[in-house]
């Protein structure tokens, strides 16, 4: 009975902090997330710049701020973005959720941001979003202090994933199903 709590807190805690009962129009959404996504490049610009050139030169990029949570065994994470076609200048309003298993403990605000060096690879992350991954992370962040261990990697052939820590404390360990899929309501 304890795990069920356990559960439904962490679902709850999820949907709550990224933005799922805003009430906001469907405008006002697009605007939010196409300035949260210049945000999250200007960041990302910052702590690796080799990534501008990166991006100006690939078939396309998806940005996404996310909540992460971590309960001893059981995380989750959810969040919100866009995919822009760097080709067609076309945004797709995206959102993401996770579960999995392993240890862990700690909340964590963090941003994603894919690199697609070609079409077929873009069109798919949009249409069918899916990762399944393994993660051992440690960030440590609030405000302006702390710092996060997270690099570049390549997730997919043709695909490149940065993700930096706004703030949070978080170690973990885990197994993790991450589906990324349009936004009915936004596209």
């Amino acid at each position: 009975m304890k795990h069920i709590k356990d559960i439904v807190a962490l679902v709850l805690a999820v949907l709550i902090f990224s933005g799922f009962w805003s009430g906001k129009t469907n405008s006002e959404l697009q605007k939010e997330r196409i300035g949260d996504s210049k945000e999250i490049l200007t960041l990302l610009y910052r702590y690796a710049p080799e990534s501008k050139k990166i991006i100006a030169s690939a078939y396309g990029y998806a940005t996404f701020s996310n909540i992460g949570i971590n309960l001893v065994v059981l995380s989750a994470e959810g969040g919100s973005g866009l995919a822009y076609n760097n080709i067609t200048n076309k945004i797709t309003y995206m959102n993401m959720g996770s579960g999995g298993l392993g240890f862990g403990l700690g909340v964590k605000d963090f941003r994603a941001i894919f690199i697609f060096e070609n079409k077929k690879v873009y069109d798919n992350f949009i249409n069918s979003g899916w990762e399944a991954n393994a993660q051992t992370d440690v960030a440590a962040k609030v405000g302006k202090d702390g710092g996060a261990i997270n690099a570049a990697i390549t997730v997919a052939p043709g695909i490149r994933l940065y993700k930096l820590t706004q703030n949070g404390l978080a170690i973990q360990a885990t197994i993790q199903g991450t589906k990324y899929w349009k936004d009915s309501d936004l596209n």
